[in-house]
């Protein structure tokens, strides 16, 4: 409340008091505190912006759709406690895929500038490597990628969950994502890797 007195040039209890009588629309937390979205501040401000929010979910398999249905909800949650309104873009395919046909959608309305902010559950589910690249890209044309689930890991485990994740892919397109063979070399290459 107070950021957004700051950047409406009035009190918090001018505010409240809008909220009220229905002049502003305030979003309420879990605990009852009132949250100034972004959109009615630019609204009250007179900022027309045209870009939109997507938000982009995937997952390997049609197996995974429970998967899938959990990262859009998560998204969709997200954008709602900022009263963001968001777009959903979903694929199912590998993360080293690049021909994924929503992702080559969204490739594009960002390279036309059609988009503020790009939500994503976790890094990986937009892409399998160069995620940092793809942020700077992305960047380059005005969108904000958003993670909401950023996990800590150290260099090791990152190095780790990659090559991981090459071998999986291969093998898969080797043998199968269904066979004894692809399950055994997983495996493998997990007790490997991660091994001490």
């Amino acid at each position: 409340m107070r950021e957004a007195s700051k950047l409406l040039g009035v009190t918090v209890r001018t505010i409240q008091r809008w909220d009220k009588e229905g002049k502003i629309r305030c979003v309420r937390t879990v605990g009852g505190k009132r949250r100034v979205p972004e959109s009615e501040i630019k609204r009250i401000l007179g900022i027309h912006e045209e870009r939109k929010i997507v938000g982009y979910a995937r997952v390997s398999s049609h197996t995974q759709k429970d998967d899938l249905e959990g990262q859009i909800e998560l998204i969709e949650n997200y954008a709602k406690e900022r009263g963001w309104d968001v777009e959903i873009l979903k694929d199912i395919g590998s993360g080293l895929k690049e021909d994924r046909r929503n992702f080559q959608k969204l490739l594009k309305i960002v390279m036309n500038k059609e988009v503020s902010k790009v939500i994503v559950a976790y890094s990986d589910r937009l892409t399998g490597f160069g995620f940092k690249t793809l942020e700077q890209f992305f960047k380059s044309y005005g969108t904000e990628i958003v993670v909401i689930n950023r996990e800590k890991k150290t260099p090791q485990e990152e190095l780790a969950e990659d090559l991981i994740t090459i071998i999986s892919h291969f093998a898969g397109r080797l043998y199968g994502r269904r066979s004894h063979k692809y399950k055994k070399v997983v495996e493998g290459a997990k007790k490997l890797i991660q091994d001490p």
